[in-house]
């Protein structure tokens, strides 16, 4: 549009038409100022460009078709740059795609400033090393309606693949939320029952689903029941109980006897907030701590080997053994 095509809606007052004019073409290139220092972008564009002259001619103004009006400062870009650092090799291929296009979008926009700035000088001393099991493929359809029905609370029908069986069986569930747990991530809900008094007789009804074995999902046009939002099951509370990933349902008190050079990193990554350790020779190391009897606290007991020994409780040990056992049986055969 031309400033007198502007100035349709922008002045009615035709004694003070010049002036108003004139402030209108002031106001414009104040705004371009604006743009390219807060958004880093040459939003509003010119034809003749700015900074030429005009004389003569008639300007045009537009603004141009890729501005976004995300604030693009230098916390966004760093945010988004270490975000693309730290997730390299963690996250699925399908969500790092969004951080990709994100840092694309970005790219569009004047960076030169930050990476002169000193939170830009960051992202060139980062790497993130990829995980030993690296993160399943996930299905983007099923995310945008596992993303759907969260928003808006409404119920899913999904087909599932359950772990060692062959075929998906279809199920509708009350999602709830996502969980990341290491590089995997879950859908927590409800399978679908009636509300009741007793919050345990509710709790029974609630599920985990890896979402990686989801192979469809589809939005149901009906909301999920009030009490899915009573604040027993935030997903908070739900971790609390337990509720969010495999585990008998119980705190325990472990103690440990752990190897004194292997235990150093428990002083630095404490097992718990209670986590006490004692001294019991030039070796060894005592380590007592409340923790979750979770499979993930197992793997990691098992993951020590010769470091470490489970002193109690004693159930906790005999597992442990167990699969020490199991293992070394699989290599002497």
């Amino acid at each position: 549009m031309s400033l007198t095509e502007i100035m349709v809606g922008y002045g009615d007052d035709s004694d003070n038409f010049a002036n108003e004019r004139k402030n209108l073409e002031n106001d414009l290139i104040t705004l371009n100022q604006i743009f390219n220092d807060i958004f880093y972008s040459d939003a509003l564009m010119r034809v003749p460009a700015w900074g030429q002259n005009i004389s003569g001619q008639t300007a045009r103004f537009y603004i141009e078709p890729s501005f976004s009006i995300d604030i693009i400062n230098e916390r966004t870009v760093f945010f988004w740059e270490m975000l693309d650092k730290y997730t390299a090799n963690y996250l699925p291929v399908s969500f790092k795609q969004n951080i990709t296009d994100k840092l694309t979008q970005l790219g569009r926009h004047n960076k030169t400033s930050f990476h002169q700035s000193k939170l830009g000088q960051w992202q060139d001393y980062l790497i993130t090393l990829p995980s030993i099991v690296q993160a399943p493929t996930l299905d983007n359809d099923v995310i945008a309606s596992i993303h759907q029905a969260l928003l808006n609370r409404l119920q899913l029908k999904i087909s599932y693949q359950n772990k060692w069986h062959g075929s998906s069986a279809e199920r509708v569930i009350y999602p709830k939320g996502l969980i990341f747990i290491d590089n995997m991530i879950y859908l927590t809900g409800f399978n679908p029952t009636d509300d009741h008094i007793d919050d345990e007789v509710l709790l029974k009804a609630h599920r985990n689903f890896a979402v990686s074995r989801i192979t469809e999902a589809g939005v149901i046009d009906k909301p999920v029941p009030d009490w899915v939002g009573r604040d027993t099951f935030s997903l908070d509370n739900l971790n609390k109980l337990g509720k969010l990933e495999p585990n008998d349902n119980a705190q325990i008190k472990l103690v440990l006897r752990v190897q004194k050079y292997a235990c150093q990193h428990l002083y630095e990554r404490p097992l718990s907030t209670d986590q006490v350790i004692t001294v019991v020779d030039d070796t060894w190391n005592q380590v007592s701590a409340t923790v979750a009897n979770t499979l993930r606290l197992q793997d990691w007991l098992v993951s020590m080997s010769q470091l470490a020994v489970v002193v109690g409780p004693s159930e906790l040990k005999t597992v442990i053994l167990e699969r020490l056992q199991s293992g070394i049986e699989l290599y002497e055969s």
